[in-house]
């Protein structure tokens, strides 16, 4: 690619700008100069920066490929901007699209389309997808005329509904009248392998149907709400960046039953940027005496080879890098049990609630403590699912860390069927990685948990335990730009004493006034245990005024018991303050959710 000034450059254009245009151009992707292309056209076109109000990148959706993606922890985005790099490069003129900004109205404008959407938990949809699922679930959902999609779809087969929202679109809108190019297909956490070998797949079929005409090029599309992606740096979950661990200190009291800690990465010379609200990936390695201990139990010589995606290692390094030992999923009961000729295993495997029972304190090893056999190596490392980094939400402000990001991490430990267990990330953050040593990270945006744009909106956030970590980071980044809206924080952990995580720092934000109020809840400090939802309930009149004036809620923790609880206690406070009854609080809530003002970053 010549880098020179050309002859053809319209009168008027400085040779200078010319030049340092080129040498800019020298340094991009071809992907990266069609998205420019695109931009640079929509500015000539008088939008301000804002390219292409309708039809996607060429202004015309004839012969432009929509990739839209819901995505709740920011796994469908990365695989949507991958699918849009191939795309481009292809020569597809393309549209990325979030369902969060997605205008529903444009639904039925669109003819080439690739969903990527996510299922949370027990088949929910992720936040940013509730606007157009309720869309189209209501009799104002259009015919799909010349509509012609593909779906991918991730959850988690550890849940009943694997994949539900994925499914449940397809359905919809083939019964809308679409058309699908390509079966449905639908990943598990360890999506990587699958995500690549569907993309290509994906663009050939695309490329295959959509007419020729209009220039690659991608660009924020204003019309369909569609917004480019920003990167960092170029880090991402396949190129992680690799740092020093600079502190791993214990912030919980030695009589505490929980051990946490307060983690620093270095992000020095790296320009590597997050936003509160924001995630760290972190990938790990498993522990070196759990695989020895395995690899003695199925009769396994370390030094074994096998193949992962056809490359000769040793089965002892594959099982410390590659392959997931401590989260425990039902098809390795299922499948161990026909490997190890188990009946006991069989008779757990026939029914979902006691298969579900049996591995919820199990990790995989006492699975083969129980039910020891000599197994073929390669045969065994078939029954596992890669290694899938693990996401913690941020507990720093760069505006007051700079070069930094910490991590408030919960180390996962328990004794159970006579053995001691350690979680995986958690135990190698916390236990076994040195201060020094180098960790791979890279950020995971999430524009689902965010501060409100408005610097004067008051914020109320709920976040026991180590849910405190993305508060920490909002009033960080309130006091360091001087944001004048009020910041309620409700937080809760057994016990003052040991258990009140940044207590100098939340004492120091109250004198400032960088935090409005902070109300407490030490469940274990009194006869009666109180939790946070106690709290909300006590201020409940208060909590109105404050939802009433324009507030965020925001919650984080545990999804399973805590977020309940705390949705409960604020349906309460709507439905007894606001008149309405429990149906009409409810929708209250939802309209909140929609309106992005109830937040959630749960797990």
């Amino acid at each position: 690619m010549s880098t020179q000034p050309t002859n053809g450059a319209p009168a008027g254009l400085d040779p200078q700008l010319l030049t340092q245009l080129s040498q800019v151009a020298q340094t991009l992707t071809p992907a990266h100069l069609a998205w420019l292309g695109g931009y640079f056209t929509g500015l000539s076109g008088g939008l301000g920066g804002q390219a292409f109000p309708e039809g996607g990148a060429t202004g015309n959706s004839d012969n432009v490929l929509s990739i839209i993606y819901g995505s709740q922890t920011g796994h469908c985005r990365s695989v949507a901007e991958e699918l849009n790099e191939a795309a481009l490069e292809a020569g597809i003129a393309t549209d990325l699209i979030s369902l969060g900004k997605f205008k529903e109205k444009n639904l039925k404008k669109l003819k080439y389309i690739c969903l990527i959407v996510s299922t949370q938990g027990e088949g929910a949809p992720p936040d940013d997808a509730l606007n157009i699922v309720e869309y189209l679930a209501s009799n104002k959902a259009p015919k799909l005329k010349d509509f012609n999609y593909s779906i991918l779809a991730l959850g988690d087969s550890s849940y009943q509904f694997y994949c539900k929202t994925g499914r449940d679109f397809d359905a919809r809108l083939e019964e809308l009248g679409g058309t699908r190019v390509m079966d449905r297909v639908e990943l598990d956490v360890d999506f990587d392998d699958g995500a690549e070998a569907w993309i290509p797949k994906a663009v050939e079929a695309m490329k295959a149907i959509i007419p020729k005409g209009g220039a690659p090029a991608v660009a924020p599309a204003v019309g369909f709400g569609g917004a480019a992606p920003a990167s960092s740096a170029h880090y991402s979950r396949k190129k992680p960046l690799k740092t020093p661990l600079l502190t791993c200190q214990k912030i919980t009291g030695n009589d505490s039953e929980k051990d946490i800690r307060h983690i620093e990465i270095s992000l020095e010379d790296s320009g590597l940027t997050y936003e509160p609200g924001d995630s760290l990936g972190v990938w790990f390695k498993n522990d070196e005496e759990l695989v020895t201990d395995l690899l003695a139990l199925l009769q396994i010589d370390a030094e074994s080879i096998i193949h992962v995606s056809d490359d000769p290692r040793s089965v002892h390094d594959a099982l410390v890098e590659v392959y997931e030992l401590t989260l425990l999923h039902p098809s390795f009961v299922t499948d161990y049990a026909e490997l190890a000729n188990s009946d006991e295993l069989r008779k757990f495997s026939a029914e979902t609630e006691s298969l579900n029972a049996y591995i919820e304190d199990r990790q995989i090893i006492d699975v083969v403590r129980q039910n020891p056999a000599k197994i073929d190596p390669q045969d065994f490392i078939g029954l596992l699912r890669k290694l899938t980094p693990r996401l913690y939400s941020i507990a720093s402000s760069q505006a007051e860390v700079e070069e930094e990001v910490h991590l408030t991490l919960g180390v996962v430990e328990y004794d159970a069927h006579g053995h001691y267990h350690l979680g995986g990330a958690s135990g190698y953050l916390g236990h076994r990685l040195n201060e020094g040593e180098e960790v791979s990270v890279y950020v995971e945006s999430n524009d689902n948990f965010r501060l409100p744009q408005d610097p004067n909106t008051p914020i109320i956030m709920v976040g026991p335990g180590t849910g405190i970590a993305p508060f920490r980071a909002f009033v960080q980044e309130r006091a360091a730009t001087e944001a004048s809206g009020e910041n309620w924080l409700f937080f809760g952990n057994p016990h003052f004493t040991e258990d009140f995580l940044y207590q100098i720092e939340w004492q120091d934000f109250l004198e400032s006034g960088a935090l409005s109020r902070i109300d407490l809840a030490f469940s274990r400090d009194q006869e009666n245990k109180i939790y946070v939802q106690h709290r909300i309930a006590e201020r409940s009149a208060e909590l109105w005024d404050w939802i009433q004036r324009g507030a965020h809620i925001y919650i984080c923790g545990d999804e399973g018991r805590m977020a309940h609880d705390v949705h409960l206690a604020l349906l309460d406070v709507v439905q007894s303050n606001g008149g309405f009854n429990e149906e009409e609080a409810e929708q209250f809530l939802v309209q909140l959710r929609k309106d992005g003002r109830y937040q959630k970053d749960v797990y």
